[in-house]
């Protein structure tokens, strides 16, 4: 819809022109959405049956609004999808400060111009992208930040007196007017800080030195907590919870097929990368297992949450070591390998918090704890489980590969190997391409060279073989074997 023509408040009266307000445009147009079968809310994902229907509940229902819950869970995103509910265009008195509605005038210098120039007063319109105003809760916000404060400068230049209320400045709460106001991490707002929210909740005026005007602002709220912060740095004062009518939890994703498509479509990657680097399925689901260890690690704190950011952020650390690895030997093409995941532990001890016991192990070491932990939680989807303890009469799936190693006296894969001596390597351990052909007949070829490595390290994790880290790759034994020969 391109922008309305009407320039002056007559013009807006002679369009039919209706004012109503941002809770009842909220309203309207999530009814017209539901109606028509539109997704409100694209790109929000495993909320389907959770939090979108309390969220769209509580729009229908016109409450304010707090979506609690840990870090990464697409909180300010909702909060930011919900400008597209609003009407596309408002008018506003032209040169308001207040966005004042013509037919609705609030502040006193829009009541002046129209009681001034009548029908001839102008007008503007004002975009539902320009509606929307953040702030993030932080210690040193103040009253004057978001309610407003006397400007003295003001008073100065207008001549006017302390006693005169066009000398307030008015903060960022009054300047939404009209608009989605978010304050992200409430609980960090001090408390006395927070008491200033009352009256703009529910009575719907705000005080400023002394000052009591009578401000009926409309806005929607949508707040923002971490249920952490309600016992580690602050909490959110219970007359104001009282005056939020929707508390909303949030929640991480439920399966990995919902964090591979979160993971798809934020992580940046360009073109090129797309094109010239195959991440094989496996490699995704692995990568979002990590994420699910993570927060299930006795090593990390469960109540700081493990952010979607984390497999995000690993995602491209993951195609960047390809990439790397692939400009190194002069190839263009390249798939990501299992090697490749080590190029992630930035991406990943960054993201947690870790526990005393974490502490101790380090971070490094917690991080490719959970990534065997991942491989162990996935290898029993695709292959048979190894048992802790086997009957001697027993023959093992893997015994043929454990056999292999033994006669090996030092396989490394190295992190330059090129395609083809990557693969070549791999080949030759004859009994590792016959158990993926016994047990994984339709897997892709592209997708066979990571299994093969997923199968070794799997082994490693179940104590069948012995890896270790190498300043330039991995080398592998049989687990005991090279203990015995030196015998």
């Amino acid at each position: 819809m391109s922008k309305p023509s009407s320039s002056t408040l007559g013009e807006l009266k002679k369009s039919g022109y209706v004012s109503r307000s941002i809770k009842d445009e909220l309203r309207a147009n999530l009814l017209k959405n539901i109606k028509n079968g539109v997704n409100s809310f694209e790109g929000i994902h495993g909320y389907e049956y959770t939090v979108i229907p309390e969220l769209e509940r509580a729009i229908l229902s016109k409450h304010n609004i707090n979506l609690l819950g840990l870090r990464g869970q697409a909180k300010t995103r909702l909060a930011r999808l919900m400008v597209q509910l609003l009407d596309e265009w408002i008018p506003v008195v032209e040169g308001s400060e207040l966005n004042d509605d013509p037919l609705k005038p609030l502040s006193r210098y829009a009541k002046e111009l129209i009681a001034d120039k009548g029908d001839d007063t102008p007008i503007d319109w004002m975009h539902r992208d320009e509606r929307f105003a953040e702030k993030l809760a932080t210690p040193d916000v103040t009253v004057a930040d978001l309610v407003g404060d006397v400007d003295p400068i003001k008073a100065a230049n207008l001549k006017l007196s302390y006693a005169d209320d066009r000398v307030i400045h008015f903060g960022m709460i009054p300047r939404a007017n009209r608009c989605i106001f978010v304050i992200n991490e409430l609980p960090d707002l001090q408390a006395r800080i927070q008491v200033a929210l009352f009256n703009i909740l529910q009575e719907g005026d705000i005080q400023i030195r002394g000052f009591k005007l009578r401000l009926a602002l409309d806005l929607q709220f949508v707040f923002t907590a971490n249920p952490e912060d309600y016992t580690n740095r602050g909490s959110i004062v219970t007359p104001l919870k009282d005056r939020i009518g929707s508390q909303i939890l949030t929640h991480y994703p439920e399966s990995i097929e919902i964090a591979r498509t979160i993971t798809q479509q934020e992580a940046k990657s360009d073109e090129r990368t797309e094109d010239n680097i195959y991440v094989p399925s496996l490699a995704k689901d692995l990568l979002e297992q990590i994420s699910f260890e993570a927060r299930n690690s006795e090593y990390i704190d469960a109540k700081s949450g493990v952010s979607a950011r984390m497999s995000i952020t690993a995602y491209e650390n993951l195609l960047s070591t390809a990439e790397r690895r692939a400009l190194l030997a002069g190839e263009e093409n390249t798939t990501v390998r299992l090697g490749d995941f080590m190029g992630m532990i930035p991406a990943i001890t960054g993201k947690v918090e870790l526990v005393y016991e974490g502490e101790q192990e380090g971070a490094a070491n917690v991080a490719q704890t959970l990534v065997g932990d991942a491989i162990k939680t996935l290898f029993i989807t695709y292959f048979p489980e190894i048992k802790k303890l086997e009957k001697e009469s027993e023959k093992s799936p893997y015994d043929d590969i454990v056999s292999w190693f033994f006669d090996q006296t030092d396989f490394r894969l190295l992190d330059d190997l090129s395609e083809t001596e990557y693969k070549k390597t791999l080949d030759s351990i004859t009994p590792l391409e016959e158990l993926i052909n016994t047990h994984q007949p339709d897997l892709d070829a592209k997708d066979k060279y990571f299994m093969k490595e997923f199968v070794l390290w799997a082994l490693v994790e179940y104590k069948k073989l012995s890896k270790y880290r190498l300043s330039d790759g991995m080398r592998f034994n049989d687990l005991y074997g090279s203990y015995i020969k030196g015998l």
